[in-house]
């Protein structure tokens, strides 16, 4: 029984003793004890199955990056704030694989290069306001963009999630 929540977890996915997937496992159970317990995960490569139950009950505070991504340390730093907001911080190699089965990799295949920039970025966590900023357009413009990628994703407008 817990005595204290914790404000965020760090996770390597390999964890003793076999050094395999048991960090995921961890944190997979830490949520299911904690629901909405923000989880930054740290991997080698990414464990689809377990990425995507992560990231399926909904409750927010999940991050997920490639080790090998994290070398900047502001950009580690406002991932772990933005995960331990209750928010989103995901490697755009991560979400790469999570759509890279068949019929999501053909539904990527109709966006454009800006499409895919702002993909990436709202992957990272970036507001509309920072990809704006980031890509030099209005908030407008990368609304456009990303009602425009929702459509060809078939990615319903809902305004109870993000």
């Amino acid at each position: 029984l817990l005595t204290r929540r914790p404000d965020v977890a760090v996770v390597d996915v390999r964890m003793p003793p076999t050094q395999s997937d048991e960090g995921l496992r961890a944190a997979l159970a830490a949520r299911r004890e904690l629901p909405g317990l923000p989880v930054l995960i740290l991997s080698q490569h990414v464990e689809q199955l377990y990425a995507r139950e992560l990231l399926a009950d909904g409750a927010g505070g999940i991050g997920y990056f490639l080790k090998e991504s994290v070398f900047d340390a502001d950009q580690f730093i406002d991932a772990l704030e933005r995960v331990a907001g209750g928010g989103t911080a995901m490697d755009p190699a991560v979400i790469a694989k999570l759509l890279s089965n068949g019929s999501s990799n053909r539904r990527l295949e109709r966006l454009t290069e800006r499409e895919h920039s702002v993909l990436a970025l709202m992957a990272e966590g970036l507001s509309n306001q920072a990809i704006g900023q980031r890509l030099f357009l209005s908030e407008s413009a990368i609304s456009k963009y990303t009602t425009s990628m929702f459509g060809k994703l078939g990615i319903t407008d809902d305004d109870n999630s993000n």
